[in-house]
């Protein structure tokens, strides 16, 4: 277990920012884009600045998530040098408060002036552009307040359900929609699919500091479940998604390219029997960031069999 050696080991200023920035995360915001820019391609609707456009945006409000997901633990306490996981550059006392607020506001000001950008770029009608406006302020507001404010809704076992929004449906089909502006359920089930992988992720996390989250009042998901449902939960959020990239294969494209994404499935199965017989807590530590490259990888082959198909 962490103890307070992490509070004593030196750190630099410019290694506590990469810390609370958390590349290791960054790529996951991608998979949503990268599947929803893959359907449109597939239907020949592909824009390459549209895409890259919803790329930087969902980048910059993921880095936002993760400056405020440090500033609301360190602000309430809750993540001290008794959890698992990495303490971060404001628990290490190397970055302020007044810092890390200023920090936010420069992430919130870069993300909505890359989804203005992206919006005058891609929208066609007003109501799309006040549409998307809309949804751009309520993933600023979802990115902030999944643990800044007195009920924030990640300490309350929501953050589960936002994860499935943010980064499985709207990234998906609102990157899919900009590109197409089409509206069906076409990237429906993809965009569930890539959404169970990224709550996997979540839940890879809450499972790890799942004690020290009960012991600090954070009822994440993970600590209403228990551990060991909170590991079944994890398996089937991993077959979900390999049912989800199926069915629409099965339904849409059903070619030999189509059934690239199954080369991740050793790695699921490998990470879904190590959740079952790794008991411990401390077993959970190397789990998040295996989450996040499988999740990266099953959406990447998804995305490259539609290019092939």
């Amino acid at each position: 277990m962490t103890d307070n050696s992490q509070l004593a080991t030196p750190i630099s200023h410019p290694q506590a920012w990469i810390e609370s920035l958390r590349p290791r995360t960054l790529p996951l915001a991608c998979a949503s884009i990268i599947t929803g820019s893959a359907l449109a391609w597939w239907q020949g609707s592909f824009n390459l600045t549209t895409a890259l456009l919803a790329l930087l945006t969902t980048v910059l409000l993921q880095i936002l998530s993760n400056l405020a997901n440090d500033y609301g633990d360190a602000v309430k306490g809750s993540d001290t040098p008794a959890r698992i996981g990495p303490l971060r550059g404001m628990q290490k006392g190397a970055i302020t408060q007044q810092q890390m607020r200023m920090a936010m506001a420069l992430a919130v000001a870069l993300s909505m002036l890359s989804g203005i950008m992206l919006l005058i770029r891609s929208c066609k009608t007003l109501s799309d552009m006040l549409g998307f406006l809309l949804l751009g302020a309520l993933a600023i507001v979802a990115a902030i307040a999944y643990t800044v404010g007195r009920k924030p809704y990640g300490y309350l076992g929501l953050g589960d359900v936002s994860v499935m929004i943010f980064f499985g449906w709207l990234g998906v089909i609102g990157s899919w929609y900009l590109q197409t502006h089409q509206f069906n359920l076409l990237p429906l089930l993809p965009a569930t699919g890539c959404g169970l992988m990224a709550t996997a992720v979540l839940n890879a996390n809450n499972m790890r500091d799942i004690e020290n989250d009960r012991q600090n009042g954070k009822f994440t998901l993970a600590v209403r479940l228990g551990p060991r449902r909170a590991r079944h939960y994890h398996v089937l959020l991993l077959a979900g998604a390999i049912a989800s990239f199926t069915l629409f294969t099965l339904m849409n494209n059903p070619q030999p390219f189509g059934w690239l994404f199954l080369l991740a499935v050793p790695l699921i199965w490998q990470q879904a029997r190590y959740v079952i017989h790794e008991s411990s807590a401390m077993a959970m530590r190397p789990l998040l960031v295996r989450t996040v490259k499988t999740a990266l990888l099953i959406n990447v082959l998804f995305a490259v069999g539609l290019l092939l198909s």
